[in-house]
């Protein structure tokens, strides 16, 4: 894994526990983490969790 892949996998792994707590803001937590643009944000979520952050969000609730 080369260390870009380590870091986009943290910050989608911190994402994911953001979401947990706020499962509305999907763009909030995209910004939180790093991302500048939520649609790359859901399309790497979606790539490493097989599932859309606000769908995913949901089901954690």
């Amino acid at each position: 894994m080369s260390p870009i892949q380590f870091q986009k996998q943290i910050r989608l792994q911190q994402a994911r526990l953001l979401l947990a707590t706020r499962p509305g803001d999907v763009t909030g937590v995209s910004r939180h983490v790093g991302y500048e643009s939520p649609s790359q944000f859901s399309r790497e979520y979606r790539r490493q969790f097989g599932t859309p952050p606000s769908r995913d969000a949901a089901l954690a609730r």
